[in-house]
């Protein structure tokens, strides 16, 4: 799934290609990509208007358009932006602006969608603070995780908790602060909060050098994967050992979620 790495990379890539850009023609492949306002009203709103910038929140994409309406997109599992494709396949709905630039909602699974708002804040009060902002302090997230006794990987993982954070990078920022993903969340010491809070960061931030992680279906807008997976010590690594102990990597599921640990580096509560 595209998390806040993969989709921070899709808007950087892609700025350049849009901003500016007047929306020509919207082509549908699967109607059900629109969430609302209803296709035909939807696709009459956004041809004619020019594209004014392109921001993300957690991993929610916003293309603000002349005349104040914002196009919300979510990748959900599968999905990409890509710019003038050869292949079409899997193309769900193209939006299509002037000087020949096309824009493919690539997403084999169909899980993706959009829609209009009249702006951001219908989303973003949603959420909870940006990882990589200022304002995301060891102190906010020991607040956070206090009195929590949920495990803290599921907790770090809801959106209106902290935004943008997935499975894999969650895996792997537990993994460098050495705490294992079954802990109560509410347990955590202050010098593990200061440690997870470090780990988080950098695992996100390396990420972003990587653009991002291509495990299964991810492309950047021009096709090309991310490289962040090769640098990746325990998630998706079941047969492989752990890069500080040599241990097997473990594979378990934590409120559903597949999720991958060191049992010596992390060891259970």
């Amino acid at each position: 799934m595209p998390e806040l790495p993969e989709v921070e990379t899709i808007k950087n890539e892609l700025l350049p290609h849009v901003l500016g850009r007047t929306i020509t023609e919207v082509e549908l492949f699967w109607e059900r990509i629109v969430r609302q306002p209803p296709v035909n009203e939807f696709i009459t709103s956004i041809v004619g208007k020019k594209i004014t910038g392109v921001t993300r929140r957690g991993k929610y994409l916003f293309f603000h358009l002349s005349g104040g309406l914002v196009l919300v997109m979510h990748m959900k599992m599968t999905g990409s932006l890509l710019v003038n494709p050869s292949d079409a396949r899997f193309t769900r709905a193209i939006l299509h602006l002037d000087g020949g630039i096309d824009v493919h909602f690539w997403d084999p699974r169909k899980f993706g969608v959009m829609w209009l708002e009249k702006d951001e804040s219908s989303v973003a009060r949603q959420l909870g603070p940006e990882p990589l902002d200022e304002e995301f302090t060891p102190g906010l997230l020991a607040e956070i995780l206090r009195k929590r006794t949920a495990p803290v990987k599921p907790v770090i993982l809801d959106q209106s908790i902290i935004a943008g954070i997935g499975n894999m990078y969650a895996d792997e920022a537990l993994f460098e602060a050495k705490i294992n993903p079954l802990r109560a969340a509410g347990s955590l010491s202050g010098n593990e909060v200061q440690r997870l809070h470090q780990a988080i960061r950098n695992v996100l931030t390396k990420a972003l050098k990587k653009q991002g992680a291509s495990i299964r279906n991810y492309i950047r807008p021009d096709g090309s994967p991310g490289t962040a997976h090769d640098e990746f010590n325990v998630a998706h690594g079941v047969g492989k050992n752990c890069p500080n102990c040599g241990a097997p990597i473990q594979r378990i599921v934590v409120r559903g979620r597949g999720t991958y640990f060191c049992p010596e580096c992390q060891p259970q509560p």
